[in-house]
Parts: structure tokens; sequence; C-alpha cells
């Protein structure tokens, strides 16, 4: 929090980081201002007058102590306000003409205030303001009833009040500055925490494009190398399904990292996310790769569309479980996708007969993909459809099934 001092600022840093010059200046100008103002009478003829009387050597030597003593007010608090009392009651009973060496317990006890606590002042405060009264009115010099006397009481009552009300609002203060860098290390916790979440979200979309396309890619550059002697057209119609997949990819990526565009870039990407809706056009990449899956949907009729973050979700666990099968399953695999409303969620299944490949599948070395291995850290398939199902407040597992093969299953909630 920064405060804005103006042209006195230097003064004023100077003084704070000099606190014992800055209260002997202060016991400077009390000596001066009680000096001065032992010469004035307020009984005068026609008013309060200046030199009609002096102060005598004794009352000079107690003011004198006294603004000494205020030199030392930070540092030892109580001492000072309880040797300023000492002096202001030598002088009240003691001097003739009066002093007002009463001041210096005054500013004593403003130090006392501004330094401690409310009940700590009620009892200091109550207790000089009757103290130095009580003598003022019993054995001074002067009417029981004299302004003097009755000045004494309301200047330290003042102090006592005006010390608690530093105190109070230097605590106020001190308060909403602790509020405030606590509320600035809040934020840019929260910044961090949303940088991070943000970072995560877009690997885990770069992971899902690139594994499905480029695992496309890779099986039909296969095909058309297999068969580029003895069928030429088969390998051109796979060249073709490469050239696609290809140019999906690059379009995914586009607007994948279009995402970290500025929110002004006209070059950011405005199609929709992909979702269910385009499902056919994913099932039918996997049918031309060799592929065969066969895909249910049941969304109920009449009911609200999906959220844009459960159909994207779902679109995107489809995508990586598909791309498994297609990796990692023997020849002849068969796949099927279901997508079920069932109450508030959605459940997606995808499940697989595992081919004709009697080996063991390596996919689980590869994701964890679809089992247990995934939770040592291999690939980041199925965490990453783990941390889409999880950030919707789902659930995601995977493994293999009875008789062969694997199955994926995904709990999305859709409020």
């Amino acid at each position: 929090m920064t405060t804005h001092l103006g042209p006195l600022a230097p003064t004023r840093h100077w003084l704070r980081a000099h606190p014992l010059a800055t209260d002997a200046v202060l016991a400077l100008g009390a000596l001066v201002s009680m000096v001065v103002g032992s010469f004035a009478d307020p009984h005068g003829p026609h008013g309060p007058t200046f030199g009609t009387r002096t102060p005598e050597p004794l009352s000079l030597l107690l003011m004198l102590l006294g603004a000494a003593a205020l030199v030392f007010r930070r540092r030892r608090p109580r001492t000072v306000l309880a040797v300023t009392c000492a002096l202001s009651l030598a002088e009240l009973t003691t001097g003739e003409p009066r002093a007002p060496v009463a001041m210096c317990t005054v500013i004593a006890l403003y130090t006392v205030a501004a330094r401690t606590d409310r009940p700590t002042t009620w009892r200091i405060g109550l207790l000089t303001m009757a103290g130095l009264t009580g003598v003022a009115m019993l054995a001074g010099p002067l009417p029981w009833y004299a302004q003097e006397n009755l000045g004494i009481f309301a200047w330290t009552g003042m102090a006592a009040a005006a010390g608690d009300a530093v105190r109070s609002r230097r605590a106020f203060v001190d308060a909403i500055r602790e509020r405030a860098e606590r509320a600035e290390r809040t934020r840019e916790e929260e910044a961090r925490r949303r940088v991070a979440e943000e970072r995560l979200r877009i690997a885990r979309d770069l992971h899902d494009v690139v594994a499905h396309h480029i695992a496309l890619v890779n099986v039909q550059a296969g095909v058309a190398a297999h068969v580029m002697d003895k069928r030429p057209d088969q390998a051109k119609e796979a060249l073709a399904h490469v050239r696609d997949a290809s140019r999906s990819a690059l379009n995914e990526l586009r607007a994948t990292v279009g995402l970290l565009r500025q929110s002004g870039d006209p070059e950011a990407p405005t199609e929709p996310a992909p979702g269910l809706a385009v499902l056919d056009e994913l099932v039918g990449t996997f049918r031309h790769a060799g592929l065969p899956v066969q895909v249910i949907v049941e969304l109920g009729r009449g009911r609200d569309p999906l959220p844009a973050a459960v159909d994207l979700a779902a679109y995107r666990v489809i995508q990586e479980a598909l791309t498994n099968v297609r990796k990692h399953a023997g020849q002849g695999v068969r796949a099927e996708v279901s997508v079920v409303r069932v109450g508030a969620s959605v459940e997606v299944t995808v499940l697989d007969d595992g081919g004709a490949d009697p080996e063991p599948s390596p996919r689980a070395a590869d994701d964890g993909a679809q089992g247990a291995a995934g939770e040592a850290g291999g690939g980041h398939g199925l965490l990453g459809m783990r941390e889409r199902a999880g950030a919707l407040g789902g659930s995601c597992s995977a493994g293999p099934r009875y008789g062969g093969g694997y199955r994926v299953h995904a709990v999305l909630p859709v409020a």
C-alpha cells in the first residue's frame, strides 16, 4: 500500500527513520511552550496578560526535567509518564506562580495511550486525571474551582482519548494493509493455479488430437506401403485418407493453439469445439482405417442438450479410447461405442473384443491406457480421460474385459 505524502515526504521519511531526533524536537517545542506560557498571567484586569509574572527557578528546573524526559517517551513510555507525573505534582504543590509542567504529562499520557490497549489506557488515564486534578484542587495554591485545575482534567482526558483514537486508527490501517496483501497473494496464487489448469487442459487437447490423427496416419501409411505395388488404386485411397487425417490434425492443432491468442486477435478460432454432433465423422475415420465400430447414442428425446464441457469430454474420451484400440489391439478387432443418458449423468462406454492377436496387448504400457499400468505413469491417454471426467465431477475407469479385449467406461454428470 503506497502513501503519497506530497512535498513534505522527505522530511516525514527522515523523522520516521530517526525517532529519537523527532522526540528531541518535540521535547524542545514543549519546553519552549512551557517557558513562554509561564510568563503569561490568565487573571489580568483585562484578560490574560504577558510578562506580568516570571517563573521561579524551581519551576524552570521542573520544566527542563520534564522536557528532557520526553526525549525517551517511545522507548520507556510508562516510565516517562511516571516521571512527568511526579514533576507535575511537585510543581502543583510548590510552584508559585504556576508553570504549565503538566504539558509534559499530557504528551506522555498520549504516548502511553497510543502504544497500549484500551483497558490499560482507561486505567492509566483515569488514574492520571484523578491524581493530578485531585492534588491540584486539594493541595494547590489556587481555589479548587480554578480554571487551571479544570484545564488539567480536560487536557489529560483529551490526551488519553486522542492516543486511543490514534492507536485504533493505526490498528485499522494495519488490518486493511494486511488484508490487501493477503488478497494480493491470494490473487497471485489463483492466477498461478488457473495458468496451471489451462496449460494442463491445452496439453490434454494436444495429446488427444496428435495421438488420434497420427495413429490414423500411421495405419493408412502402412496400408499404402503394403499394397503400393500390387494394388495402386487402394494405395491411392489410403494416401487420400492420410491427407485427410493430416489436414484434420492441422486444423485441430490450429484451433487448440489459437486458445493461447489474445482475446482481440482476429485470427483467434471461432469454430465450436468438437462434440457428439460430429461423432459420426470421428467414427468414420476409424472405419476408413480398418476398424469396424458400432455406435449407439441414446440421449433421450425432448431433453436439454448436453453442456459444452460434457459434450467435449464425451467426444475426447471416445476419441482416445478408439485410438488406443486401433494402436494396440490385435488383428480383426471390433469396437463398440455407446453413449447413454442415465438420469443426471451421461455414461460413455467403449468396448473392443481384443481381435485375433494371441499375444498380450501392449496398450497398458502405453497409456496406462487401459489398465492398471497407467497408474504407474506410462502415457497420458487414460490420465487425460480421468482428468476430463474428474474436472466435471465424474469418473473414468478402464481395464481388461472377461474373455478378452478392453473396456473404457466414463460417467459424466450433466449438471
